[in-house]
């Protein structure tokens, strides 16, 4: 989980959202994989990686609509 603390960044859009969280399953699974770690491992402790992943950045994605939301002056 701290490997996608990391990585996950926002992204604007939906579809931007599952595009990044497609790829950035695939590359957990390849870095887990060359320490060793079997998929089985990692989904037994998350889930599933991807569903994981596309939440942690629709999270990061409100958090950043949010942050935007506050800067704006009240009318």
């Amino acid at each position: 989980q701290e490997w996608i603390g990391e990585k996950v960044h926002c992204q604007p859009s939906l579809d931007r959202i599952e595009e990044q969280a497609e790829t950035l399953a695939k590359e957990c699974t390849a870095k887990a994989a060359e320490a060793g770690i079997p998929l089985e491992d990692i989904q037994e402790e998350v889930g599933d990686i991807q569903e994981l992943i596309a939440s942690r950045l629709e999270e990061a994605a409100e958090a950043d609509q949010d942050e935007k939301n506050s800067d704006k002056p009240a009318q």
